[in-house]
């Protein structure tokens, strides 16, 4: 069976809904989810998983959250060749860098060799009938990989 695995930063609580309805919507298409809070795991744990899926949210004006600077850090040398990755997260359109995390996470991946499964899905604030739209495309895109 296909395994995805997400890793969340979540602060007030949105962006864990955010990881929550990225499962659901990868269990729709018969992939195991394993879903892990970012401190509680390492980057290597992708090795593990066929998909590898962060879910963040982005801090004031453009940061990564303070929790998952170590996990950032240590995918970038991490081998994940092979695998398919994707990068949901939320954000606040008030800031200029809205969701800058997401995109950062894309090019922390990059480095990997997992090649990208999904357009990413960017979120402002807490998720929306439109936003659970754009995760089951997502999940849809990733799922393809594996049909």
């Amino acid at each position: 069976m296909t395994l995805a695995k997400i890793v969340y930063a979540s602060l007030t609580g949105n962006t864990e809904e955010l990881a929550d309805t990225v499962a659901e919507a990868l269990e729709n298409f018969d992939i195991e989810v394993e879903q892990e809070e970012c401190t509680q795991v390492d980057a290597e744990d992708f090795a593990d998983a066929d998909i590898c899926i962060v879910a963040t949210y982005t801090y004031g004006e453009g940061d990564l959250p303070d929790e998952i600077v170590d996990f950032f850090e240590d995918l970038q040398d991490v081998d994940l060749d092979g695998k398919i990755y994707g990068v949901v997260g939320s954000g606040d359109t008030f800031y200029e860098m809205y969701c800058k995390s997401v995109d950062d996470f894309e090019a922390a991946f990059e480095k990997t060799g997992a090649k990208k499964g999904a357009t990413c899905v960017k979120v402002d604030l807490a998720v929306e009938e439109e936003d659970i739209q754009n995760v089951e495309r997502f999940a849809k895109e990733i799922a393809a990989h594996f049909e």
